[in-house]
């Protein structure tokens, strides 16, 4: 009976955490554009609230005895109950001009910071009141662990696959409330199996069953504060790296793909999965066989990093998950193998819940500031790589071989790495010298036979590790034939590049792979929109029927563009015409006004208003009716924000168009099917709603700057449309049946995705 209810509370507790961890960052994401950094801001936010709630365990299990702690505990619980069901501060929005980091941060805490401390506690104070009710199994807790991770795990499913798709976010938090008073009343049932528990018994079970693992806390100090402290360092170490790689391959997942709950909870979900099969009575995985093929898991991951080169949507998501999954299970498994007794059980989790705060902190507040570019996963990955246990004993004992081999045998955990790196830098320095082309095919062949090469060192960590770091500084000597990189910068948004073209004919605003916008460096052409805006493409269309309508009715129309890029739709400003950009990203709009990089703005618009911040935010401080056309054409990565797309933000639009006016909307995407889902948004308000799918561009077009381009019109009225209502271009959105509309409170990614 005892094990049950300890295991169903637990359970339910973890689920819940990891329930309100998507539901909460979805909340906030209709403020702050749909970036990954929101989620990773996010994680922060719960790795420290768990680091607070195991300090509190900790605390309260040192200092007050089991009754006191239970008393405290269900008092915690009951306050918490005052700020459910959970929701977003009333009139919070994020910073415009800085990082909106701190303030997401101040905003989780006013949300769901007493909850969410309190459940987080839950793990280690439950197992210690576990550890003291005299059951056979007391005397090793940690089994609890996995169930608790299990817990977590069906709270993280359970959000994308079930509750996002089917459920609205008011509904719920609602359910969350009542979860969370199922949790209260668990705990209060744990509290009274245990409220009696004579210390006799207690002690009896604990000295029975000894941790193979570890050694009491007296023999270790008997050793020196030194060997505490390098256990404890350990300890964090080997939590921070799964930690950190977790949150850098969320970044790498979602840079140009949509950044929902399924895509978040897929790392952080074989991160759990870890936990529950480490800390599981019996692992079912060998934990040896996993280190010997750990770095061969690790080399494969750096292959994109290396060469330079993408990988192929599932191809990249098979590749860092099994490499997460892979060194987590190796890092976890360290964790268990020296897992303390129950002594010391709340100084474990106190210990390992700080390196995971620390893996956090670097990922999502220190790298965007301190690197230009995502470095932070290879990075990882060599610390991973040092961490790792030995395989074999590479050197004998010392009464068995002389000094000077064991000399030289340390001796080569340097001059071998630092020999690869000669040989690899060599060869590609003098290729490149030699005026032969570095195609992917040539770098990945010298690459895979240096790879080989280090792989021989991998039964050495400090060696193995050296290696990577030999291969990583040697793929700065190839620079692939992208064309002159001028600048990249990081800021929370992401990694936005200004490069110019392999032929020196275009320079192009790049955001992590994506292109979001294109100028043309032949001063002839530099007023021409290209890209995604060609006159001669959809958007060349819609400017011409905005421009005969207006003249028919012989007023200058007022546009807005929801997305700056490099400020190219500027160049269809007319003479006595006003345009206002909507941007949230700073970063962009220094670029865009850089006349050394884009020169759109400075020579069609100077003029031209740009409001620094989030669109939906900022354009209700905009009068009603007052735009002719609104263009959305935002973008993060390679995905448009979902609050941008859905029934309130739609009703916000029309508030602020004009009688007669059009909306305008660009969809190009490669991984999503977002005309559906538009023109749904549009047959529930009512609107007429026609699509231009402009991909058929040839050669010659594309030599010329123009791509490929999707883009949608809405209007009140048909007549509204102009030219465009009877331009075969422009043809009616189809939208399939049973297609539901979005709305703040809903929106199911799952269904757009274009998975083949």
């Amino acid at each position: 009976m005892i094990l049950i209810v300890f295991t169903i509370s637990m359970f339910i507790s973890a689920s819940l955490l990891f329930l309100v961890e998507p539901m909460l960052a979805k909340m906030a994401l209709p403020m702050l554009g749909g970036t990954p950094a929101v989620w990773n801001t996010c994680l922060v936010f719960f790795q420290a609230m768990l680091l607070a709630g195991y300090l509190y365990a900790y605390a309260v299990s040192k200092w007050l005895h089991r009754r006191a702690q239970i008393l405290l505990h269900i008092v915690v619980a009951l306050t918490a109950l005052a700020v459910l069901p959970l929701h977003l501060p009333a009139g919070w929005e994020p910073p415009a001009a800085t990082t909106p980091v701190f303030s997401i941060l101040a905003m989780l805490v006013v949300a769901v910071g007493l909850p969410f401390f309190l459940l987080s506690s839950s793990t280690p104070m439950l197992q210690r009141w576990f550890s003291q009710s005299g059951h056979k199994s007391a005397g090793d807790p940690y089994f609890l662990y996995a169930a608790s991770n299990a817990g977590s795990l069906v709270g993280l499913l359970g959000y994308p696959l079930i509750l996002e798709p089917t459920l609205r976010l008011s509904t719920q938090t609602h359910l969350w409330s009542y979860g969370y008073g199922l949790f209260l009343a668990m705990t209060v049932a744990c509290g009274a199996l245990v409220w009696t528990t004579r210390p006799s018994t207690v002690a009896a079970v604990a000295a029975s069953a000894p941790l193979p693992g570890d050694a009491p806390i007296e023999k270790i100090a008997a050793s020196g504060a030194r060997s505490i402290t390098r256990q404890r360092l350990h300890w964090i170490a080997l939590a921070f790296v799964p930690s950190s790689l977790m949150m850098g391959v969320t970044t790498a997942l979602t840079t140009d793909v949509p950044a929902i709950p399924l895509f978040w909870v897929l790392p952080l979900g074989f991160y759990l999965l870890s936990f529950v099969l480490v800390f599981a009575k019996r692992p079912p995985l060998s934990h040896e066989w996993l280190i010997r093929r750990l770095p061969f898991l690790i080399l494969i991951a750096l292959i994109p990093t290396l060469c330079k080169t993408k990988l192929p949507l599932l191809a990249m998501i098979a590749l860092y998950l099994a490499v997460l999954f892979a060194i987590a299970l190796v890092c976890h498994g360290e964790l268990a193998r020296t897992r303390p007794q129950i002594s010391r059980l709340t100084e474990f989790y106190l210990w390992m819940s700080f390196g995971g705060v620390l893996g956090g902190i670097f990922n999502a507040l220190i790298a965007p500031v301190v690197f230009s570019t995502v470095v932070e996963f290879p990075l990882v990955l060599v610390l991973a790589a040092l961490l790792r246990p030995p395989i074999d004993q590479t050197i004998p004992a010392p009464d068995k071989i002389s000094q000077d081999k064991v000399a030289r045998i340390k001796r080569n955990d340097w001059l071998l790495p630092i020999a690869l790196f000669l040989c690899t830098a060599g060869i590609l320095a003098a290729l490149a010298r030699g005026g032969v082309q570095l195609g992917s095919s040539l770098v990945i062949l010298i690459f895979g036979y240096s790879m080989l090469w280090c792989m021989s060192f991998g039964k050495r960590p400090l060696r193995f590790a050296a290696g990577l770091v030999a291969l990583l500084a040697a793929s700065t000597v190839y620079t692939p034939n992208v064309g002159k990189v001028l600048e990249t910068s990081r800021n929370f948004f992401g990694v936005i590049r200004v490069t110019d073209s392999p032929n020196g004919k275009f320079r192009y605003l790049i955001h992590g792979g994506t292109l979001h916008g294109s100028q043309s460096l032949d001063p002839a052409r530099s007023r021409e929109p290209l890209a995604y805006y060609t006159q001669s493409g959809p958007v060349g269309s819609i400017m011409h029927a905005l421009e005969d309508k207006t003249q028919s009715a012989s007023v200058r129309p007022s546009w807005a563009v929801v997305g700056l890029g490099a400020g190219a739709m500027a160049c269809y400003l007319q003479p006595g015409e006003s345009l206002t950009y909507y941007e949230i990203d700073p970063l962009v709009v220094r670029m865009a006004q850089d006349p050394s990089y884009f020169t759109f703005l400075q020579q069609c618009a100077p003029q031209a208003q740009i409001v620094l911040g989030d669109a939906r935010l900022k354009l209700r401080s905009a009068p009603d009716a007052s735009y002719n056309l609104i263009v959305v054409d935002a973008f993060s990565g390679d995905m448009i924000p979902m609050h941008l797309v859905t029934r309130e933000a739609l009703a916000l639009y029309l508030r602020k168009l004009a009688p007669g006016g059009m909306l305008a909307f660009h969809f190009t995407n490669l991984y999503l099917n977002l005309g559906p889902t538009l023109g749904s948004l549009a047959h529930d308000a009512g609107l007429v709603c026609l699509t231009n799918d402009d991909s058929g561009v040839t050669q010659a077009q594309l030599d010329a700057g123009k791509l490929p381009a999707r883009w949608m019109v809405m209007a009140r009225t048909r007549a509204d449309l102009g030219p465009l209502a009877n331009d075969p271009h422009w043809v009616p959105t189809a939208v399939p049946a049973g297609t539901r509309v979005w709305t703040d409170d809903y929106s199911n990614l799952l269904r757009v995705i274009k998975w083949k």
